[in-house]
């Protein structure tokens, strides 16, 4: 910094200021005069540095102005560093989504005409708010079949089976509220309302009874309930490997547990998954994935298809959800006094592989034992003609796994069925 030279207080202007002597008028110009040749010979950048009492105070004043001028430049230049980035950030975010959201409605589209609706659209009309479901019926003969499918599963995953079925007898498969083809419902998502949904269903597209019912799973719960509610519809049933109302108790608490927190990841799930799926998210994370035990990575990418909608997330997160509920329905729903029933129990349990990150294995092996030597049996003895067959080299998916096995049940209830329709 240049030191500046007050004049105001150098020796020239103190002359005026009273009668001074020549000798502190000489000394005090020579003074001045050497300060002067001494400035003039001194470099800038040590001028800066030479200490000089009247000017210090100056300096000081000077340079906390430089300061306090300076730190809002800086501020300044932060908040529009920050500004920028900011919004480079939400033009990023905004592309992508624009581009996550196009991938999903072209692959959406491409899968729509890839995989068309099987069987047609039914309304149940005002009594159930105009609810939509899908229903595909095939083939000739009585009584007529339905298949009521697991948690989480398509009408399409009856496909292997119903192809086969519809070669001796009448089958129709359908989408519950939520899944396929099917309309959303905001009513819950119990077995007892599932049924109700299901009746008018089989009205409205005029099919008659007496109906032959398969429930695997969850499905079971299903048909057992139907069968409480409209006895007379039922000619007889089958139940693949279907849930039973005192599971859960009888799960070990390591199992519980897991349940109880899966359950509750759902629902937190559920809140961000319509908004995943838009974006594309969903699909991209799934795009290699479709192929599994006894199933095509075709028939696995439009199972993918109608499991990647809200609507199917929305209806399995609440079915889920009121297990307990239907569970307490299906003890209320009776047993099927006479009727032909065939029970088939999945012989393996599932491998680790299978199995989601950090479920107990081998709670989950005992359980399996409970689940073959007691649950199921117990399900056989529901009807005084029951029937239990093992399907020992099938898991849980037995409609993928041993859709062979699922048919020849259905043969023989219908015909035990038909034999004792002809006997009255």
């Amino acid at each position: 910094m240049t030191r500046r030279l007050h004049l105001s207080r150098s020796p020239i202007s103190e002359c005026g200021l009273g009668p001074i002597k020549s000798l502190e008028i000489d000394k005090r110009l020579w003074e001045f005069a050497l300060a002067m040749l001494l400035d003039s010979l001194t470099p800038r950048t040590a001028r800066s540095n030479i200490p000089d009492s009247s000017n210090a105070g100056s300096e000081e004043r000077s340079l906390e102005n430089e300061t306090v001028t300076s730190s809002p430049r800086r501020t300044g230049r932060l908040k529009r560093w920050l500004s920028r980035v900011l919004l480079g950030l939400l033009v990023l975010i905004v592309l992508a989504a624009i581009v996550g959201a196009s991938y999903q409605a072209l692959g959406n589209r491409a899968d729509a005409l890839r995989f068309p609706q099987q069987g047609k659209s039914v309304s149940l009309g005002p009594a159930f708010d105009n609810l939509t479901l899908s229903i595909d019926c095939r083939g000739q003969g009585s009584p007529t079949v339905i298949l009521d499918t697991g948690l989480g599963v398509p009408a399409i995953g009856w496909n292997p089976v119903q192809t086969e079925v519809a070669k001796f007898m009448r089958v129709c498969s359908y989408d519950r509220a939520g899944y396929g083809w099917s309309g959303a419902s905001s009513r819950p998502r119990t077995s007892a309302e599932i049924v109700k949904e299901l009746h008018a269903l089989l009205e409205a597209a005029n099919e008659k009874g007496p109906y032959v019912l398969v429930g695997h799973s969850f499905g079971g719960f299903n048909v057992r309930v139907y069968n409480g509610q409209y006895p007379n519809d039922v000619a007889g049933m089958v139940l693949v490997d279907a849930s039973h109302e005192d599971q859960n108790d009888r799960m070990p608490p390591a199992i519980q547990a897991f349940m109880k927190k899966s359950l509750e990841q759902l629902k937190r799930q559920q809140m961000l998954a319509p908004l995943l799926i838009r974006l594309g998210v969903v699909r991209f994370s799934q795009r290699n994935q479709g192929e599994a035990p006894g199933v095509s990575k075709e028939f696995g990418r439009e199972m993918l298809y109608l499991q990647m909608q809200p609507k199917f997330m929305d209806a399995t997160g609440a079915e889920m959800g009121s297990f307990s509920e239907s569970a307490s329905e299906v003890r209320a729903a009776g047993n099927l006094g006479d009727k032909p029933l065939v029970v088939l129990t999945a012989g393996k349990s599932a491998d680790a592989s299978q199995l989601p990150p950090g479920f107990p294995k081998k709670e989950f092996d005992d359980f399996h034992e409970v689940w073959v030597n007691d649950l199921q049996v117990k399900e056989a003895h529901l009807s005084t003609r029951g029937e239990r067959i093992m399907v020992a080299d099938s898991d849980h998916m037995i409609p993928f796994e041993r859709p062979d096995a699922i048919v020849a049940a259905i043969r023989v209830v219908c015909n035990a069925a038909n034999a004792a329709n002809t006997a009255k």
